[in-house]
């Protein structure tokens, strides 16, 4: 099941907090709702069963959890959040969030090895698993964005996915609101309508630099965007 659980946990054990993982998902994704009256918004692509990276904007802790609420329960049960394990494996409470209820990918952001001291890089760790038929979620700006500007440059972690994994499909996401609804510094959150809008899959196209594919996917994702959030910035 994980590496907290091994092959002596009694299956009395193990069936209690297969029971308390579900419990605890279902009870996420009503919070969510509840919280945010989260609503998904497919434009330029649909829901399917195939393998996916979802890349969306970061600028909340509970960004991966509104774009994982949103999707379909079949579609949530293959998918994956990337997550930082140095903050998800910090406590008991948070490994038990991170690996039972999200079944997050766990990768190391000094970038110097993976859970089970397997000698890999992130990106490493996020191929193997998109290999393995698992869907992602990442942020390729790499960390929150908590200033003024609407996104942070990607890094090129996207493009090398993109080229190794040429049959993933690579959805944009643009997660409105959030960063409202939980501000910088605040403990208590703001009930505010968010909403993730999902887009047309990127293709990296034959013979395309880094520069050219990080350009064309963060602009996929600022063209999702609401007209309003469009007004804002000018």
């Amino acid at each position: 099941m994980n590496d907290i659980l091994d092959s002596d946990t009694p299956p009395a054990r193990v069936l209690l907090r297969q029971a308390g993982a579900f419990v605890a998902a279902r009870a996420i994704v009503l919070v969510a709702n509840l919280l945010t009256g989260v609503r998904a918004i497919w434009s330029g692509t649909t829901p399917v069963a195939e393998t996916t990276l979802y890349f969306a904007n970061h600028s909340s802790h509970g960004d991966f959890v509104l774009v994982w609420a949103t999707l379909p329960p079949d579609l949530r049960a293959i998918t994956r959040p990337v997550a930082g394990q140095d903050y998800w494996l910090a406590s008991r409470l948070r490994r038990f969030i991170g690996q039972d209820v999200f079944n997050a990918l766990m990768i190391r952001r000094d970038g110097s090895g993976a859970v089970g001291g397997a000698a890999t890089n992130p990106v490493e760790q996020m191929v193997q698993a998109l290999e393995a038929g698992d869907s992602l979620i990442m942020f390729p700006e790499g960390t929150r964005n908590t200033g003024d500007a609407v996104m942070l440059p990607l890094k090129s972690g996207l493009f090398h996915i993109a080229r190794a994994c040429p049959r993933v499909r690579l959805v944009p996401v643009w997660i409105e609101n959030l960063k409202r609804v939980l501000p910088k510094g605040q403990l208590v959150p703001v009930p505010l309508a968010c909403s993730v809008r999902y887009g047309a899959p990127v293709v990296l196209a034959d013979g395309e630099d880094k520069a050219a594919f990080l350009a064309r996917a963060q602009q996929a994702m600022l063209d999702l965007r609401p007209d309003h959030d469009k007004a804002e910035e000018r």
